[in-house]
């Protein structure tokens, strides 16, 4: 039997702000994948998008869209607060046979739960937009350790100096940092080197960031049952800005392991500027020599291709995609378990939030 392309499949797009608009439409041009329609809460503004990207048909409702038998995936891309209401009244689509639902998948892990429980229960794949796991430099270095070439890896490390777009939907949250930020940051860990055994978080308030909020700078160190410690500091501060300040925000990674060493960059902080991240690394193998490949490519938006091609292709092969819902589970329980360690001060095991399920 012949498997359907992956471009055969028709998207259905749900929003139309800034991350689908000029990061998710333009990558999915990039690659020619089939988005078919858009739809947003406010009507006038998928026409506006749909005008922008060449989006052939805008829907006014939800249910309209539904209905439409050339739409077979649905692109989710609104705020986790109301992602479940939507998954919801879409499983029960008849055409729909695929979700890609945004990052964080949902605002705590008792609704995350919920959320793949619901698109398990009618048969529909679930994928979460994991998109730094897509970055280039990322996707370099998982290759490096699952050759070996680092040996057994010992100590892993993010820093952040950046300070993110917090949109007006977060004001009313109260969790921030660890659950809209660091969500990316604890996801590539996990895809890097598996299940941690705990966290431990120390965080304090952004005093730029008016509105309330738990965690604003967020320190958190994962701890691994081989002994490696993965950590980050994820600084949203960066310090006083005006227009004529020049911090040079960055995010920098590193990977040291018993074989070998790997660091690199990640180029998102410079968007809109293409600026493709980076990777250069050592290896017991070739003493004394780096190896510092390149590419043109860039996390914002080209890397935003793997996660919709992971959930098309396991549609057309019946499979899982590596970013599914199951496995967003652990990165949602993993934040779970970075605020009950901020509140309680103290590391936190993982298996306590898997205990309360």
């Amino acid at each position: 039997m012949t498997m359907p392309s992956c471009c055969d499949f028709g998207i259905g797009a749900i929003g139309a702000g800034f991350i689908m608009r000029d990061v998710q439409l333009v990558a999915y041009s990039d690659a020619g994948f089939n988005v078919v329609g858009i739809m947003s809460r406010r009507p006038e503004t998928a026409r506006a998008v749909a005008s922008l990207r060449g989006v052939p048909r805008v829907y006014e409702t939800l249910g309209a869209m539904l209905e439409d038998p050339d739409i077979q995936i649905l692109d989710i891309a609104v705020p986790p607060d109301r992602q479940i209401e939507i998954i919801h009244e879409a499983v029960r689509g008849k055409y729909v046979r695929g979700i890609l639902a945004q990052k964080p998948l949902a605002l705590d892990y008792k609704t995350a739960v919920e959320t793949v429980g619901l698109c398990n229960e009618h048969g529909v794949t679930l994928a979460v937009n994991q998109n730094m796991r897509f970055d280039q430099s990322i996707r370099s270095v998982k290759t490096l350790i699952a050759r070996g070439e680092l040996g057994l890896p010992v100590l892993a490390t993010i820093e952040m100096r950046a300070v993110p777009h917090w949109q007006k939907w977060l004001h009313s949250y109260s969790r921030l940092t660890l659950l809209n930020m660091s969500v990316h940051h604890i996801d590539s860990f996990r895809y890097l080197f598996g299940e941690p055994e705990s966290i431990y978080v120390s965080a304090r308030k952004d005093p730029r960031t008016k509105f309330a909020h738990q965690d604003g700078i967020c320190l958190y160190i994962l701890e691994y049952a081989n002994g490696l410690r993965a950590t980050a500091w994820d600084d949203v501060w960066v310090g006083p800005q005006t227009e004529r300040d020049d911090l040079k925000p960055y995010i920098k990674w590193r990977v040291t392991g018993t074989k070998g060493l790997a660091e690199g960059s990640v180029g998102w902080p410079s968007y809109p500027n293409r600026e493709p991240s980076t990777i250069t690394f050592t290896t017991d193998a070739q003493p004394g020599i780096w190896i510092t490949p390149r590419w043109k490519d860039v996390w914002f938006p080209d890397a935003f291709q793997g996660p919709m091609s992971e959930l098309m292709n396991a549609i057309a092969a019946g499979t899982e995609p590596s970013v599914s819902g199951a496995d967003n589970l652990g990165t949602m329980a993993a934040i779970e378990a970075g605020y009950r360690s901020l509140l309680e001060r103290r590391p936190v095991q993982i298996g306590e939030i898997l205990a309360d399920r």
